[in-house]
């Protein structure tokens, strides 16, 4: 069982622009949770901020693809150095866009 439960705050910025700031554990248990958000977002252009996740892991990456399939487009923010590394050794560095912490402040 994870040690810190996952939080999501869902925050509509405008139509069409939703961004998600996520804290707490992205792993086997509490995935799921990240997947059932990504029912909502049909069409949306969904932010992710991971500045908060402390641990992600392959069961976290694939939730972020449910989104990523869901959301019309997707960026990540607050990536921190082991989650870059993970999507560079599974390749999803090239699919899941990884955007500026600029963003993060201002999405």
């Amino acid at each position: 069982m994870s040690d810190q439960l996952l939080t999501i705050e869902a925050t509509r910025l405008d139509a069409g622009h939703v961004r998600l700031r996520l804290t707490g554990d992205l792993d086997y248990d509490t995935a799921p949770e990240l997947a059932a958000v990504a029912a909502d977002l049909h069409g949306d252009e969904v932010l992710v901020d991971l500045g908060g996740v402390s641990i992600c892991d392959s069961s976290g990456l694939s939730a972020l693809l449910v989104v990523q399939r869901s959301a019309r487009v997707m960026h990540l923010t607050g990536v921190g150095p082991q989650l870059q590394r993970m999507l560079d050794r599974t390749g999803l560095a090239e699919l899941l866009a990884v955007a500026d912490d600029d963003l993060r402040a201002t999405g």
